[in-house]
């Protein structure tokens, strides 16, 4: 188990050019986070996943995002972007969907599931980047809150989000709950020590 100080010294020193699938697949799978370093970006929030930014480079950015129990994201892509998932504690599901129509001029979408896996600190993976609209949930099956390291390559800051049921879609602008360990003006959650 390494430092996450050590962890993102060690992302920030593989070449843009050695960047790719199984290298940062490797990588994740090599250097286990010990969940304690994470203490400064542990914030959960009752209401939805949070996003706490760790290191940001022009090649990459990565991330934090801590879930309660029963926590899910939106169906939503990466604007052609490359991410790759680890986690540093609990598990998550992935469900993987394939685009069938999209129309931009009326927002319409038509999805259809495909593959889905669990994430766990044996088994990073990266999004797929032939079929890469998904769903993140960490089951309440699973009985226990989840932490996920994404290294999202490179950064960005709005996504396609979908509604299966409406067969709509839209972007969206992310934002960050905290970055380098300082939580966003206006928000009042408490850090949370998971060791």
């Amino acid at each position: 188990m390494i430092h996450i100080d050590d962890f993102a010294s060690g992302l920030s020193a593989i070449a843009e050019e050695d960047f790719t699938h199984g290298r940062v697949l490797e990588y994740l799978q090599q250097n286990p986070v010990d969940i304690a370093t994470l203490s400064p970006y542990l914030y959960f929030s009752e209401e939805h996943y949070t996003r706490n930014l760790i290191c940001h480079t022009d090649l990459f950015d990565l991330i934090a995002i801590c879930w309660e129990s029963g926590q899910k994201s939106a169906i939503h892509n990466h604007t052609n972007q490359r991410c790759w998932m680890g986690i540093a504690y609990g598990r998550v599901q992935v469900q993987n969907f394939q685009l069938l129509r999209q129309d931009p001029d009326t927002g319409f979408c038509e999805l259809a599931p495909t593959s889905h896996f669990i994430i766990d600190a044996a088994n990073p993976a990266e999004v797929d980047p032939e079929e890469p609209i998904h769903l993140v949930v960490n089951a309440s099956s699973f009985g226990s809150r989840a932490v996920t390291l994404h290294i999202y390559s490179k950064p960005f800051d709005e996504c396609e989000v979908y509604d299966l049921k409406a067969r709509t879609y839209q972007v969206v602008h992310l934002r960050n709950t905290s970055e380098f360990g300082v939580l966003r003006e206006g928000l009042a959650l408490q850090r949370a020590h998971l060791t």
